[in-house]
């Protein structure tokens, strides 16, 4: 799979990486979705971020957001309490995200928004150790998970916590996810076409199995937007165009995870779907990062 951002110093080729299509502009999505934020979605977003973590708060806790995208859960931890560092290696999410802190953040917090990558090893030992590190649904989407997730776990002080959320092999269906992701990103007609098979299947999919259940066709929709404080909208086309693209069985992780020092606290299952699994680890106090 394509790694061309595992050199340091290559965030100005995400443009070049766009154009060849090799990449999905998150940031123009999560800038879309700026549109529809209001505080019923963010409170959401605090409220799973503290079931994740089962935690009250962060009070006083560092925090750095891997691939903050939108800046959502960013701000969340900022709620909570904490210092938040976050990074993306999307100019535009870097927009979207201080756009957010300028709205939502209080005024003299300790929070600092920048451009980087996670594969670049000079950026990131320029950070430092975290009280927390979180990364929901972006490692795998560099072109190096597995780099990307050691990486991200070396920024994790001792006895901190490490939260990512990666997606979940599906053997044959998430090769042929890969390929259809690839094809969303190659240009206007793979959008078209994507957009005109894909959300009206899911849509008429979800409508059917309501008429069967005899449920309310809209309560999908306000359980998806409860979740997390997400858009059900916006994330069709995160899933659609969401490339590079790359996933991983449940013990991998656990095994990766603990070769470097970290037991797991909590693991959340996305029920053998093609959706994220959720992780949360914590560095044992005598390992080093």
């Amino acid at each position: 799979m394509h790694n061309s951002t595992a050199t340091a110093g290559s965030i100005d080729s995400h443009a070049v990486e766009v154009d060849r299509g090799e990449r999905f502009e998150f940031g123009k999505n999560w800038t879309n979705f700026l549109r529809v934020l209001d505080e019923d979605r963010i409170g959401r977003a605090v409220d799973s971020l503290r079931t994740l973590l089962g935690v009250s708060d962060l009070q006083g806790a560092s925090f750095l957001d891997i691939g903050s995208g939108s800046g959502l859960f960013s701000l969340a931890a900022h709620r909570l309490g904490a210092r938040v560092r976050s990074f993306d290696y999307d100019a535009a999410s870097v927009a979207c995200t201080s756009e957010l802190r300028r709205r939502y953040g209080t005024s003299g917090a300790e929070w600092t928004v920048e451009r980087g990558s996670v594969l670049d090893r000079p950026f990131l030992s320029s950070l430092g150790q975290f009280d927390c590190v979180y990364s929901w649904g972006v490692l795998h989407h560099t072109g190096s998970m597995w780099e990307a997730i050691d990486n991200a776990s070396t920024l994790v002080a001792p006895s901190g916590m490490f939260a990512i959320a990666i997606y979940n092999d599906q053997g044959v269906w998430s090769k042929r996810w890969t390929a259809l992701k690839r094809f969303y990103c190659s240009g206007p007609f793979g959008k078209a076409v994507m957009c005109s098979t894909y959300i009206p299947y899911v849509v008429g999919r979800q409508l059917a199995a309501d008429l069967f259940w005899m449920r309310n066709p809209l309560k999908w929709y306000k359980d998806y937007r409860k979740s997390r404080g997400m858009s059900v909208f916006y994330d069709w086309f995160d899933w659609l165009g969401g490339y590079p693209f790359e996933v991983a069985k449940p013990e991998e992780i656990f095994k990766f995870a603990r070769a470097r020092g970290f037991e797991m606290t909590s693991f959340t299952t996305c029920g053998g779907s093609v959706g994220c699994n959720e992780f949360v680890f914590r560095r044992h106090p005598g390992s080093v990062g």
